[in-house]
């Protein structure tokens, strides 16, 4: 096994926890960090439990003392991705406070669009449910839940506290649509480069809020 499940490093021993229980929360989150690096790296079927254990560095039955099955990693991938989604969503609804509506717009959309760019494999496995069924893992699910209503909350930012699932469905539908166009559209194709995909969305969600704010024409 890698040497990572029998350290005794004096971060371990000075722990208020129990050295064992140290051990597996590290083994664990290795277990995550190789699991999201194989995703990223060749997607979804580069992705097996024996792979993960040899990226790693540890016995082949290791991943199984943390996870069931390869759908459980995945699955807890997905969580990790939906609470860093509520993050960068949370940050862009803040900013209601100091830049006002169009400000929360610009982030918002700048935190969806830039999750999406910076983890393309995990913001697909993460809305296709025939990859991995959220609704079967309970903080999968929740973390999803949060993701949505901060969604909510920037739609009754924007509109004077007015909510409807439709008007949320609009805005979802702005940058999902526009981060699907990229990562596996003619987006893509046209716009080559990590600059050029950024310049445009950040232009095509500017177009969006002058629209949404009643500013058709001044981005």
């Amino acid at each position: 096994m890698h040497a990572l499940a029998f350290s005794t490093s004096a971060q371990t021993l000075n722990s208020p926890h129990p050295p064992s229980a140290v051990v597996h929360a590290s083994l664990r989150q290795r277990v995550l960090d190789t699991s999201r690096e194989l995703l990223e790296s060749g997607g979804l079927s580069a992705l097996s439990m024996r792979e993960v254990a040899r990226r790693a560095g540890v016995t082949h039955q290791a991943p199984y003392h943390h996870f069931a099955d390869k759908e459980s990693i995945v699955a807890e991938l997905v969580a990790e991705g939906f609470e860093e989604l509520v993050r960068r969503m949370a940050s862009a609804n803040d900013a209601a406070a100091s830049g006002g509506k169009r400000e929360v717009l610009r982030q918002a959309a700048d935190a969806y669009l830039g999750f999406a760019l910076e983890n393309p494999a995990l913001f697909r496995v993460m809305f296709r449910p025939e990859m991995c069924d959220a609704a079967r893992f309970t903080r999968a699910q929740a973390a999803a839940q949060r993701a949505k209503a901060e969604c909510e909350r920037m739609v009754r930012i924007v509109h004077d506290g007015h909510f409807s699932p439709a008007l949320a469905s609009v805005h979802w539908a702005h940058v999902h649509g526009l981060a699907c166009l990229v990562l596996d559209g003619p987006l893509g194709h046209e716009l080559p480069t990590e600059q050029a995909r950024r310049a445009h969305l950040t232009e095509a969600s500017a177009h969006f809020a002058a629209l949404m704010l009643g500013q058709a024409g001044r981005p």
